[in-house]
């Protein structure tokens, strides 16, 4: 039986631990991946004639705030001219086109979004949890980003749960 005397005390709230959650960093909006193969002859090679008819025939505005990532899934050697000619018809309509898988097109997602969005001086001297878990798939590429734009300013940098986590960096003045 608790005495009503007594407070229940959360820790983690007293601990002074600043919580991420990189999920925080989504950019939401579908995802297009444009696939070279579907314009080569005999899935060999890419006739150029028939390469920038297509260019202008497509109709690029269903594309319109878009993340796009131009790809090739053949083994085949395309043209870089080919993957710039897409993206330059691709730029007036797509939220971002990129050069690479949907992992690539991913990764820098979540990269712009860190840059844009993160704030590090607002950490300055405090400890950090970068939460680890979570309802959607965030790669690894997005911990480091943030890794690397925290650890100037934190006291500490620690990956998980408060409950259950994985110190990664403290400073000096967090050590002493």
């Amino acid at each position: 039986m608790i005495d009503e005397t007594e407070t229940i005390k959360n820790k983690v709230a007293e601990s002074g631990l600043e919580s991420i959650d990189l999920k925080d960093f989504y950019s939401k909006g579908e995802r297009v991946i444009i696939d070279m193969k579907d314009h080569l002859f005999e899935g060999l090679i890419l006739k150029e004639k028939d390469f920038r008819q297509f260019v202008k025939t497509e109709d690029w505005t269903k594309y319109k705030g878009k993340f796009v990532a131009i790809t090739s899934t053949a083994d085949a050697i395309i043209p870089t001219w080919a993957y710039m000619l897409i993206s330059s018809e691709l730029q007036p309509y797509a939220a971002k086109v990129v050069c690479g898988s949907p992992e690539t097109l991913e990764a820098i997602l979540f990269h712009d979004a860190i840059v844009d969005k993160l704030k590090p001086e607002q950490y300055k001297d405090k400890r950090v949890m970068i939460k680890g878990c979570g309802d959607i798939e965030i790669p690894a590429s997005a911990f480091v980003e943030a890794t690397n734009r925290l650890k100037p300013f934190v006291k500490s940098i620690m990956y998980g749960e408060a409950c259950s986590n994985v110190p990664i960096y403290k400073s000096r003045s967090e050590t002493v």
